[in-house]
């Protein structure tokens, strides 16, 4: 692997809508963020998002596996009300939805 090849980690956030229209938010991490969008948003990433609609609306870079679950669970740990500050701190208007 040269340095240009090195694999990137991802944690990411979704919004999720389920059928009454409640928002909540799923905390992931990943070495293919795009990949893993779209498993969840065809209903074949976790389980938690297979009855909700996606919309990914965060995500951070770690240059190793460790540090982005570290990340991870710091994020899953927090309310709902500190991840949407968050997302809205960083307010890169960058959505994916499905």
């Amino acid at each position: 692997m040269t340095r240009y090849d090195q694999e990137v980690f991802y944690v990411y956030i979704l919004e999720c809508t389920d059928f009454r229209g409640r928002v909540t938010y799923y905390t992931g991490q990943t070495n293919d963020l795009m990949g893993r969008f779209r498993q969840h948003a065809t209903h074949r990433g976790a389980k938690y998002t297979h009855t909700k609609g996606v919309v990914l609306l965060y995500a951070e870079t770690f240059k190793t596996r460790s540090e982005a679950v570290q990340r991870e669970a710091e994020i899953k740990a927090w309310n709902q009300e500190k991840k949407r500050d968050l997302i809205d701190f960083v307010g890169n208007g960058t959505r994916f939805e499905r």
